[in-house]
């Protein structure tokens, strides 16, 4: 795959002749911000994921569709990408102490940051990736960026859609979705359910098992829209996810073959709601939202990834680990929107200001092989937020945007080997942006905004001193048993425009990062008696860091038969003045989950009669997986097609994924051995990403839905 050269398919297509004079492309909102933006005068990098990529791709998850977003990567080591990094910023993984995410994932207005085995895709309208700091917008749990998702809203005429697909693996899925009035005029209605089973494409050969690592994944969301009033309006919905999938990734032989005798689970189960109201008034709107959320996952695993007797002279383990936790999420906002180009200060312009409330409880029930009991833990936080936006016009090409918000957050953790900690802090980010208005369909803007995570303890650490006599690991537990707040300050240069009477639109951004008291995510390994060994997971802050590159899209209406897009993003990203707990010096080092480059391109060509064929291709560079340890991932470069045909009331496809069934991973380790075969020797293991998968699909379209294709 390494000849592959996308730069080539995307010259020819480029280059193809234009048959008509084409429309111009359709215009994208993100509503993530205060108040719903088009995307070419929202003054950041943002990019929109449509229904239509996410229907070209077949995709379940986010993680299928994340590698078209310009620096934008996930980490497994789970059944589905639970962690994910904008701009090499975010989370890896989660084991037995809290995380404070550093990436946001709302859906529907419902927080669901840290729970990204949730990001299903039934029914979704758009994908919106917000790159950099949200300090103003959405606060501590948006350090790098924000993925907001938002599904189909009720529409006025009924309709109704049916969905089933069938590929590898034993892979089948269906899924349905009615929309319509309850009360013409007045209330309306939108309900979906999916259901998705898979195999999966691991075998256990000591099972002879090809289903331990499968997915059971089932989801029902339903929405009311009541219309009180010309100026009034409720919205509700209500979401259920049960996600019951197996986890048996990871091979002593870093095949796709395990050995595993007790193979894992990955389970999460979600119930959620979530209130919107909004009242317009004269020159002012108010909004205000309520939303909890009650979710319980299940993450176990054999920590061994063999059978007992694989190795019986070689001093060989046996051990399983086990995660259950119940999070309880509760959100409110009030929040006062001007009308747009009202009077502020005596000049054109608008502005908001909010009050805000998320609170977390998460309770921990940890069973592993060697505690001598079960491990409990309660992670508390409370987080009370004041913001607000102004934006101004300062000439008739001229807009200065300010916002500021200030958060007091307050945590209380406590756990069954006596820690007790309730660190405190306030908070605060903000953003200062000048747009300028070039031409009517053309900006540029610049700006500086600041992100910020908050501080915590690491208990796993703490407890953990009184385990050992080795001075040196002691010394080491002892610099990481708490970690401070990261600030983040991001400086961002881009452009947006369209040409060609709104044939061609294209955004680019330049940013760069400078991070103060940079939040590192390191593992100790202490060795045990029987030389296996033993991980303690910690937060730990390095002295700053630095991330800068830029984002480039374009989507091109070539002619009214051939749509092309290309992204590109580029990164650079180092440490500064950072030993780590082992004391290694990885001052200058690339940070981890972070590619020098990644793309996606491709294009979808109407051969008229319904028929249609799309072609996308995407690829990253080679980054680190951890900053524990030196393996990476290799670069890679993925190849998609959809050969389909959409008539007025159905629509018929086959489509392939990966389809030059490249090896690619999505979690690796580097700083242990687990093979008693070869005497635990330290080598790297893998997670593999998913192999060729070919799959046809078949929609049925009613009323309102059929305009969805």
């Amino acid at each position: 795959m390494d000849t592959f050269k996308p730069s080539i398919l995307l010259a020819l297509a480029l280059t193809a002749p234009v048959m008509a004079q084409p429309s111009a492309l359709e215009e994208i909102i993100v509503t993530a911000e205060f108040r719903d933006t088009a995307l070419l005068e929202q003054p950041t990098s943002t990019t929109v994921l449509t229904s239509q990529t996410i229907r070209a791709r077949a995709a379940q998850h986010l993680e299928e569709v994340l590698g078209a977003a310009p620096n934008v990567n996930f980490a497994s080591g789970t059944s589905r990408a639970r962690f994910f990094q904008v701009r090499g910023i975010g989370q890896r993984s989660q084991f037995q102490d809290p995380l404070n995410p550093s990436i946001g994932l709302v859906i529907d207005g419902i927080d669901f940051s840290g729970l990204g085995t949730a990001g299903t895709l039934n029914d979704v309208a758009q994908v919106e990736v917000l790159r950099g700091p949200q300090g103003t917008l959405h606060g501590a749990n948006a350090l790098g960026g924000l993925i907001n998702i938002r599904t189909g809203e009720p529409q006025a005429e009924p309709g109704l859609q049916l969905s089933a697909t069938a590929a590898d693996y034993d892979t089948w899925s269906t899924a349905a979705v009615g929309t319509g009035p309850l009360v013409r005029d007045q209330l309306l209605y939108r309900l979906s359910v999916s259901t998705y089973r898979s195999d999966g494409f691991i075998e256990n050969d000591y099972l002879r098992r090809d289903d331990t690592n499968d997915r059971d994944e089932t989801g029902v969301r339903g929405k009311l829209r009541w219309l009180a009033g010309e100026r009034n309006t409720l919205d509700l919905v209500a979401l259920y996810t049960d996600i019951d999938n197996g986890y048996d990734a990871f091979s002593l032989d870093n095949t796709r073959h395990t050995l595993s005798d007790e193979p894992g689970w990955d389970r999460l189960e979600s119930s959620a709601l979530g209130l919107r109201w909004h009242l317009q008034l004269d020159g002012l709107a108010v909004e205000s939202s309520i939303s909890g959320a009650l979710t319980e996952t299940d993450y176990g695993f054999d920590e061994d990834w063999a059978y007992v007797g694989i190795a019986p002279d070689n001093g060989e383990y046996s051990s399983s680990d086990r995660y259950q936790r119940e999070r309880d999420s509760y959100s409110a906002q009030l929040r006062l929107l001007s009308d747009r180009d009202s009077p502020v200060f005596g000049t054109t312009g608008d502005w908001v200001a909010g009050i805000y409330y998320l609170g977390d409880t998460e309770d921990l029930l940890r069973r592993y092989t060697y505690l001598s009991g079960d491990f409990r833990s309660r992670y508390a936080t409370d987080s009370a937020a004041l913001f607000g936006q102004l934006s101004t016009e300062l000439g008739s090409a001229l807009r200065l945007t300010s916002g500021l918000r200030a958060e007091r957050r307050t945590t209380r953790y406590t756990d069954s080997n006596a820690v007790d900690s309730d660190p405190a802090e306030t908070l605060w980010g903000g953003r200062l942006v000048l747009e300028y208005q070039a031409h009517a369909q053309q900006m540029l803007y610049a700006g500086i905004s600041r992100g910020y995570s908050a501080n915590g303890v690491n208990p796993t650490v703490t407890s953990s001193i009184d385990t050992t006599a080795d001075p040196s690991v002691i010394a080491q537990l002892q610099r990481v048993q708490t970690f401070d707040a990261e600030y983040l300050v991001n400086y961002e240069a881009g452009f947006k425009g369209r040409f060609w009477n709104g044939a061609m639109r294209t955004r680019l951004a330049l940013f760069y990062m400078d991070r103060s008291d940079q939040q590192v995510k390191g593992s100790l390994v202490i060795e045990r008696n029987d030389g296996s060994t033993h991980f303690i997971d910690y937060t730990n802050n390095a002295a700053a860091g630095s991330n800068y590159g830029l984002e480039l899209e374009l989507d091109w209406l070539a002619s009214d038969t051939l749509m092309l897009y290309a992204n590109l993003g580029l990164l650079r990203t180092e440490f500064e003045d950072y030993v780590n707990a082992d004391g290694v010096d990885l001052s200058g080092r690339e940070q981890a989950q972070a590619p020098a480059y990644q793309y996606a391109a491709g294009g979808r060509y109407d051969f008229g009669h319904g028929l249609y064929l799309r072609l996308d291709v995407e690829g990253k560079d080679n980054f680190y997986f951890s900053d524990r340890h030196d393996v990476q991932a290799p670069a890679s470069n993925l190849l998609h097609l959809r050969l389909g045909y959409d008539g007025d009331a159905w629509s018929l496809a086959l489509w392939g994924r990966n389809l030059t069934d490249e090896n690619y991973y999505v979690r690796g380790f580097g700083s242990f051995g687990n093979d008693p075969r070869k005497g635990y020797v330290v080598e790297p293991y893998y997670q593999f990403g998913e192999p060729r998968m070919l799959g046809i699909s078949l929609d049925f379209n009613f009323g309102a839905m059929r305009k969805s294709l």
